[in-house]
């Protein structure tokens, strides 16, 4: 009878988390297709909330205060210490998106630019359409000297969120950056 009564429960916990993640990812897929239709100042808005979506564990809170105590870090300058961190939080979620994206902002800012699009990958594969991850994999190639990735990472931002202006601007800052390097 405790064995029913304890399955019972165990799927109704797993049901509820189930049920959770799908309305997150209704929502993700709200947002995207409003971010295409919008322009500046709503669309500012619509990312804003895709970042806290991005930015907030799907069934574990206890994570999502992790990720920020990580981000305070990086807003501290403690690269290091951040870095653990989101180490940490990947290794308890490895299916976790900002987790990984956290862990990529601070290897390019320690200079390890490929370990920095190592973890970019991983974020692509859970999240495609991670725009803030695909403008950081343009800066990490500028970085690597692959400048036509450089710039289809920022083309194909640009695709899933048309009033992001910071494409339009490395674009043009990468096919410059060409044009000296070939004279």
């Amino acid at each position: 009878m405790m064995k029913k009564v304890f399955l019972v429960i165990l799927f109704y916990l797993f049901s509820q988390v189930s049920s959770l993640a799908n309305e997150r990812d209704i929502r993700l897929n709200q947002l995207f297709n409003e971010l295409k239709e919008n322009k500046s100042k709503v669309a500012f808005i619509i990312e804003q909330e895709i970042w806290a979506l991005w930015s907030t564990h799907p069934t574990d809170e206890k994570l999502t205060a992790r990720l920020e105590e990580g981000s305070q870090f990086v807003r501290d300058q403690n690269y290091i210490k951040a870095k653990d961190i989101f180490t940490e939080v990947i290794n308890l979620d490895q299916n976790w998106a900002e987790a990984w994206n956290k862990r990529a902002t601070v290897l390019y800012m320690l200079g390890e630019f490929q370990k920095s699009q190592d973890d970019i990958d991983q974020v692509l594969a859970l999240e495609q359409r991670h725009f803030g991850a695909l403008a950081g994999q343009g800066l990490v190639n500028i970085q690597l000297k692959n400048y036509e990735k450089a710039i289809r990472s920022y083309e194909q931002a640009q695709e899933i969120y048309p009033a992001m202006r910071s494409p339009k601007i490395m674009i043009k800052q990468i096919e410059e950056l060409m044009k000296q390097q070939t004279i």
